[in-house]
């Protein structure tokens, strides 16, 4: 039987830690109807996740599902904040396809895909895990990925250089709180779309790209975990963190950001000759996207 963690006020809700561990040892059983999931996918040399926020109504699980089955790689990273802890100590949440989400990707490393998960600062708690294997998904502090055409990429979350973050917790985490609101309204703001024929659009990267301080941090932060990337040797970074996908070139160091699965939804993936390129879920499959949306806002 497949396992699933629903919000129950009747039980005991388990810790984070806990949750994790119990989601990786009984959500490894493989469905029957996804046993040709991967038939006719579009296979990259790696693909790079983040940001998924697993545990929260933000999460878009459904297109994230849709996106897994037709893409595979030799080599998955999951570059942090896959899990929100901090959503789930505040609310339990978690629908059958946060489940769903959990169980490709254990299915995907017993497969033969090499899975790495890099834990952010949303999943925290896995940090304590930081050089053990669950499933057959590798937990660590950081990765070196090297491209078909040699570079050495620096695969970090990011967070350890967001100000915020590391001098003002606090702050974080009100900051957080005010961001699940904007993404309650977007929900809200698709479903509407949806009806009309619509496709998703993002009110919280929009009003983020139209904010000049919020611009600028974007800026500063990009720059940084170049500058640092560069101080380490390393030819390039991917990092996630700020929900902005991103590919550009600073300094000469190659700055790449896989962005998010709950705004942009977009991956990073690296081609079989060592191209590297930002996909959005909204251009591989528009109509379904859209469907995924009704039925998340509905569910």
């Amino acid at each position: 039987m497949r396992s699933s963690f629903y919000a129950d006020g009747n039980q005991d809700k388990p810790s984070v830690a806990g949750t994790y561990a119990q989601v990786l040892q009984h959500a490894s059983h493989e469905p029957k109807d996804e046993q040709h999931e991967e038939e006719g996918a579009r296979h990259f040399r790696a693909i790079f996740i983040s940001d998924l926020h697993l545990g929260t109504p933000g999460c878009q699980a459904e297109a994230l599902l849709e996106f897994l089955r037709t893409h595979t790689c030799d080599t998955l990273y999951l570059v942090g904040d896959i899990i929100d802890g901090w959503q789930l100590r505040r609310r339990w949440y978690w629908p059958q396809a946060h489940n769903d989400v959990v169980q490709k990707l254990l299915r995907r490393a017993r497969k033969g895909c090499k899975v790495v998960f890099i834990p952010g600062n949303h999943d925290e708690f896995a940090r304590a895990f930081i050089g053990h294997s669950f499933g057959g998904i590798q937990v660590l502090k950081e990765a070196v990925h090297t491209t078909a055409t040699g570079k050495k990429l620096w695969v970090i979350h990011g967070d350890y250089f967001d100000g915020i973050i590391q001098l003002a917790k606090w702050l974080a985490y009100l900051g957080d709180n005010l961001y699940e609101l904007t993404l309650k309204l977007n929900r809200y703001l698709n479903h509407l779309r949806a009806k009309f024929g619509l496709p998703y659009w993002s009110l919280s990267a929009y009003l983020k790209l139209k904010v000049k301080k919020a611009v600028s941090f974007i800026n500063d932060f990009e720059v940084a975990v170049a500058t640092q990337a560069a101080k380490h040797g390393f030819n390039g970074v991917v990092c996630g963190h700020i929900h902005h996908a991103e590919i550009r070139d600073i300094n000469g160091i190659l700055y790449c950001n896989d962005g998010d699965w709950v705004e942009s939804l977009t991956t990073l993936v690296e081609h079989p000759d060592g191209r590297m390129e930002i996909l959005s879920f909204d251009e591989v499959n528009q109509i379904r996207l859209s469907t995924h949306k009704a039925e998340t806002v509905l569910a």
